[in-house]
């Protein structure tokens, strides 16, 4: 018998005792050609023949049950071999599972050799042949009825359902069926398998199920193993993995967290609602409270309610200073002489002062020339030291950077759906726009032209095949092309391709793709078509990779084509990596470029996101130029004192105004100069958000001098340079706070892990410095020359809101933020979430180290018969199985599973020629081709110590034929690293793939499941005796993790930038504790509140941002560090008129030096082309400066009213001494 039907295993048959049914067969031997290289059986209806001698071997492989006695059969030793032969394909598939392939082989032996045949077979149409060597007429047998029973058919089926196919991640029935795993059962598999349309059965054998004997027959109902059962004492019941019985309940996700509520209301928000209510109740008791004491006791009702000491009704204080005021006293008293003194002298020596200024400029910004600008996401992102960047740098170096990708996506908006009937019978099928065979055709032709770009580099021509991957090179050197028209082997012809007359087509496209779906490793659709299914790269393309837009599973319903081009990436070699770089180019403008009304082309390369970032920040130099020109006119203009028109060009200040940006800009290149010199690189960040940080800080700096000089007037008998230096020596202690705070800050913002945080924090703090520096020199010299050339509630409300929506804000960076609004690449991120139906490939990998040659080892790690039920293989099984909790789509691939059945002395996939010992593809047809084990119970089992070595880099250069579908070179070669010339195994790889990931959460919540799940791996082979590490690798995971640790980094840093700047302030303020207390409460406030206004304008927390809020602290130091002193060193007699001295001294130099200066630079940004200069810098800087402003100049005087600091009676009275006698005195007294 020739039967080809799929089938695999080994079989130990039971047959009915003779004395009950006579043994009598229904064929014998081979007869006439059926079709190609299969024959039909030739008819015979007498007693079983005693088996040849040389069909020993076989019959004892394949039927077992059958060798006894004088092992008569109804086959012939040439039916045996074409059994072996035609089994070898689901041989492959099925072994894993003893008891499947146990069940199978049985309904196969009975059908081609079972003595008594003739009680189940019944022959329902022959023909006459004539023998060309004997001449003698024979008669074929054509058609069969095969009576088998249903039980056992079920029985059958139910041991083989959840056997897996590791390399295509799929059902093996899947494979074996012609139809999808879900849609096939007991009946409709053995039909397909007994059906000669499927490509291998050379005749048709009608099955028919029944329990109970029928028309005359009694139905094969042989005794089955179920997969939890053992086939015999040495094997076994079948895996976990290919057996759900034996796993046991299915497990199930941890419930999700319980939201946190109050009466059914988020609990954040009811605290929060409950405590502002609180304090108003609080607030306004004690103010009513004090209003009627003071009614009571007082004359007028107007009368103050605060004194110097917090809380008192007295408007005086006649008590002695405190012990710490004459320290604070004596500390202010040191800074205003030093700051006098400078002042003076450097209006004395303008000339010597700002030439030294400059050449300190000079050689500081000299370092430009040796800058260097990081531009890489991985540097930008990922700190050297971290899991994901040494996991990354783990994986590149073991298996090579995972590659580039260059993806088109595609539709067919103007082309209906269509129906596909299939003939003589089946269910009519819908196919998508983009499934017609029109469309099809043109796709092909633009993925062939693409195949044909070619670029230059360095003078020579640059192609895809230069770059590609391409697995099985040299043999094949075809490209790795994922599109669905490699299950048309990329042809035009095979597209057409269909089987008809001329009134039916029987088989077409349809057919092929309907199959190739269910099974994409195939190399024989098993319809009239015949075609492969397997790529011409020599690998299976899945259907979820290169069709979108479909439901469930019904790829035929497909809205979308996915045309994925993987491209090599090259660790450490630049040249190769610029010649890819350049070939994509040419795929852009391509692309860009190409015209086809029918369709709709989405479309991204590797290099397509840095193309579009630099694009974006050149477009958007403009925008910021104008927003800082804005700036700068109105700093030129404000700082003047403009008495009337006429004096317009006298008063402006212009110059001085000039020279004052001129110094911010050249602080921030001091700053780039400085850390150039150290080499320590520049980021984009550090370029767009410093200049506008430090001219935050430089001209409110300049604002309160020269608006402190022009309020000022000059003493008698005192000279310019004397004014000057005590006007100096007034507010440069202020500037001193606010600079200094902000520098010590920004430099402890350094110690954070993020790249992007670190390097900003480092070039701010810098700049700030230096930017202080060069004011209270060269500015001050400036200042000089052209001088002489002129001659609450509401505020506690917001708090409470932003702290409620503090849990609230969103984590990550929506990567499609970082594209203009007109990018390409921003249609392709709409088009990759609506239509793609599988993630990023992930990749467990397990380090060099494991013994794999061991069967403890072996068990740690395979997913088939044998191994442990909390394998690695296992393991990520189980979580794809909980998909929406894990992330994990499909059950991994798994090559050493593969390898066991590779190497299976029943499978004829690895041969070795018997002199020279070397590797004998199964393709090939030689006599002196042998088995690598031998059929024996030893060689059955899996090998071991040197024989698993032996072997092993003979699977991975094996390609698959239609002999062998196991080879594993195009699947496996790059995911097992071979040491020490193939001697040892080093790391290898298991690959699956996430679920569709949208969001910043979908990826961030993956990686945290895949380091799960490698982690409960790593534990579980480290309890059995391992000591080597499972971690996950995914190309996305350097970029999310550092929002993992997003919030502890955003905890650290604005607190350590708070401490800094309370304990700054508590030095230069003279010890004031509770004016650094206020001052930071109210920073402090800013900061929560910058939280709100992110939740409630969609703005997330990631690195940007982060940088935005260290950013806004340093620039709320400004806002409220000058009120706070300046209230300190106030005189007045009570809180109230201190808070209204600061206001009125400082007030208009922050509102005027810092709101207005930036407002209007702000809104410009707001046309920017850029997401992100809109969403992180307009929407940020907008919030920044209006929360800072309302609570430096409205919040903090108010607070300060209230429950401000005593006056400092030493620094009262160090006052009163200096201006005696003089004017100011009687505005102190005032």
């Amino acid at each position: 018998m020739s039967v080809r039907g799929p089938a695999l295993g080994l079989l130990l048959l039971l047959f009915c005792p003779a004395q009950v049914f006579s043994q009598s067969c229904i064929w014998y031997g081979e007869c006439g050609i059926a079709s190609g290289d299969k024959r039909y059986n030739c008819r015979y209806s007498g007693p079983p023949k005693p088996l040849p001698e040389d069909g020993y071997d076989l019959v004892q492989e394949l039927c077992p049950g059958f060798f006894f006695g004088n092992v008569s059969l109804c086959c012939d030793v040439q039916q045996l071999h074409t059994l072996k032969d035609n089994l070898q394909l689901p041989l492959q598939f099925l072994s894993r599972c003893p008891s499947c392939f146990y069940n199978l082989m049985n309904l196969f032996c009975e059908l081609t050799c079972s003595p008594q045949q003739s009680q189940f077979l019944n022959v329902t149409a022959t023909e006459d042949y004539v023998d060309p060597s004997t001449n003698q007429t024979k008669t074929n047998v054509k058609e069969l009825q095969y009576y088998v029973g249903e039980s056992f058919a079920n029985a059958m089926y139910n041991a083989c359902r959840d056997v897996e196919a590791p390399s295509s991640n799929e059902k093996a029935l899947g494979l074996l069926c012609g139809r999808e795993a879900s849609a096939c059962n007991a009946t409709n598999w053995i039909e397909y398998m007994f059906n000669k349309d499927n490509g291998q059965a050379p005749f048709t054998i009608t099955p028919v199920f029944s329990d109970l004997p029928t028309h005359g027959m009694e139905p094969m109902n042989n005794a089955t193993r179920g997969c939890d059962e053992s086939v015999d004492e040495v094997t076994g019941p079948c895996s976990c993995q290919d057996c759900l019985a034996v796993c046991g309940p299915k497990p199930q996700p941890p419930p999700a967290p319980i939201p946190w509520r109050i009466l059914g209301l988020d609990a954040m928000y009811v605290i929060m609602w409950s405590t502002y209510m609180a304090f108003l109740l609080v607030f306004f008791g004690a103010f009513f409270a004090m209003w009627c004491y003071r009614k009571r006791y007082f004359v007028s009702e107007y009368t103050p309610i605060d004194g110097n000491i917090p809380f008192s009704i007295n408007a005086s204080d006649k008590g002695g200073p405190t012990c710490c005021d004459p320290l604070g006293a004596a500390f202010e008293a040191h800074l205003r002489r030093l700051f006098e003194r400078w002042g003076s002298f450097c209006v004395r020596h303008p000339g010597c002062v700002v030439f030294f200024s400059v050449a300190f400029i000079a050689a500081c910004s000299s370092g430009l020339v040796f800058i260097q600008v990081t531009t890489d996401p991985v540097d930008l992102w990922s700190a050297p030291g971290s899991q994901a960047r040494w996991e990354k740098e783990y994986f590149d170096t073991h298996f090579g950077p995972f590659f580039r990708t260059e993806q088109l996506i595609i539709r067919a908006p103007y082309t209906p759906p269509h129906t596909y009937e299939p003939y003589p019978s089946g269910a009519d099928v819908p196919f998508g726009p983009p499934l017609a065979v029109d469309i099809l055709h043109q796709v092909l032709d633009l993925q062939t032209a693409i195949e044909s770009i070619t670029a230059s580099y360095n003078n020579e021509t640059v192609t895809l095949r230069d770059i590609c991957v391409a697995p099985l090179s040299p043999y094949n050197q075809n490209c790795t092309i994922l599109s669905v028209l490699n299950y048309f082997q990329n042809s035009h012809s095979v597209l057409d391709h269909q089987v008809g007359d001329d009134f039916f087509v029987y088989a077409d496209y349809h057919t092929h793709f309907l199959y190739c779906v269910r099974a994409p490793a195939s190399l024989n659709d098993t319809s009239l078509l015949h075609d492969p299914c397997l790529g011409t790269f020599g690998g299976p393309v899945f259907p979820w990779l290169v069709l979108g837009g479909y439901d469930d599973q019904n790829y035929n319903n497909a809205t979308a084509l996915v045309i994925t081009f993987p491209v090599n990436n090259y660790y450490n070699d630049t040249e190769k990596l610029q010649r890819a770089q350049a070939w994509e180019r040419e795929f852009i403008n391509f692309v860009k470029n190409y015209e086809n009304p029918n369709l709709t082309i989405s479309f991204k390369a590797e290099r397509s996101i840095e193309d579009e970032l630099n694009r974006e920040s050149n477009s958007d130099v403009f925008t910021v130029l104008i927003s800082y020109g804005i700036m700068f006119l109105y700093i030129s203009i404000a700082l003047g004192h403009i008495k009337s028109c006429h004096r317009l060009l006298v008063d402006s200040k212009i110059s001085l105004g000039i020279a004052g940006v001129l110094i911010v800009l050249s602080s921030v290149a001091c700053s780039l100069g400085i850390f150039s010199y150290i080499g320590v690189p520049l980021t984009l960040i550090v370029i767009e958000v410093i200049p506008f940080l430090v001219l935050a800080v430089g001209v409110d700096n300049i604002f309160i001098l020269v608006q402190t000089y022009q309020r000022d007037e000059r003493l008698q008998g005192e000279t310019l340079d004397q004014q000057v230096g005590r006007v100096l020596g007034e507010v440069a202690p202020s500037m001193f706070l606010s600079s200094f705070a902000e520098t010590v800050a920004f430099f402890l913002g350094g110690l954070s892990v993020m790249p992007a945080v670190h390097t900003f924090s480092l070039f701010a703090g810098m700049a700030v410095l230096i930017d202080f520096l060069l004011q209270i020199t060269c500015f001050v010299s400036l200042l000089g020359l052209d001088i002489k050339r002129q001659e609450v509630a509401v505020f506690v409300g917001v708090l409470s809101f932003s702290i409620a929506v503090l849990n609230k804000v969103e984590i990550g960076l929506d990567q499609s933020l970082s594209m203009p609004d007109d990018s390409y690449v921003t249609d392709y991120f709409q088009s990759l979430n609506q239509y793609l139906h599988a993630g990023p490939p992930v990749y467990f990998v397990l380090e060099e180290g494991h013994d794999y040659t061991s069967m403890k080892g072996q068990n740690m790690v395979c997913g088939g018969l044998g191994c442990n039920n909390d394998s690695l293989v296992q393991q990520v099984f189980t979580a794809a199985q909980l998909d929406s909790y894990t992330r994990i789509g499909f059950a991994p691939s798994s090559w050493i599973d593969d390898y066991f059945d590779w190497i299976k002395p029943q499978s004829s996939c690895c041969r070795i020629y018997n002199s020279t010992e070397q590797f004998c593809n199964a393709s090939v047809v030689d006599p002196a081709c042998v088995r690598c084990r031998p059929l024996t119970p030893e060689g059955k089992q899996r090998p071991q110590g040197t024989d698993f070595m032996r072997f092993l880099p003979m699977f991975l250069s094996d390609n698959p034929n239609p002999k062998c579908g196991k080879g594993g070179h195009a699947a496996y070669s790059a995911a097992v690293n071979l040491l020490d010339k193939g001697t040892s195994v080093g790391a290898t790889y298991f690959m699956t793939y996430h679920t569709v990931l949208q969001t910043s959460a979908d990826f961030i919540d993956a990686m945290e499941k895949a380091r799960l799940i490698a982690d409960n791996i790593t534990r579980t082979m480290n309890q059995q005796g391992g000591d080597h590490r499972v971690f996950p690798y995914s190309v996305f995971y350097v970029f999310y993790e550092q929002y993992l640790t997003m919030i502890d980094d955003t905890i650290f840093n604005l607190s350590v930038s708070l401490g800094a700047i309370f304990l700054v302030a508590v030095v230069l303020l003279g010890c004031e504790l509770w004016s650094a207390i206020i001052m930071c409460v109210t920073i402090a406030m800013i900061l929560v509140n910058m939280f709100g206004v992110m939740w409630l304008w969609g703005i997330s927390l990631n690195a940007v941002s982060l940088v935005n809020l260290v950013m806004s602290c340093g620039i709320s130091v400004e806002f409220c560090s000058h009120i706070t002193r300046a209230f300190t060193v106030s005189t007045k007699g009570s809180r109230v008129e201190r808070a209204e001295e600061a206001l009125s001294h400082m007030g208009s130099s922050v509102f005027s030096g810092i709101t207005l200066t930036k407002f209007g630079g702000i809104i410009v940004l707001a046309f920017a082309k850029s997401q992100i200069f809109q969403i992180f810098y307009f929407r940020m800087y907008l919030a920044m400066v209006l929360l800072g402003a309302t609570h430096g100049l409205i919040f903090l005087p108010v607070l300060l009213s209230y429950i401000g600091p005593s006056i400092n009676k030493a620094k009262g009275l160090t006052t009163q001494q200096r201006y005696r006698g003089t004017e100011r005195e009687q505005l102190l007294n005032f």
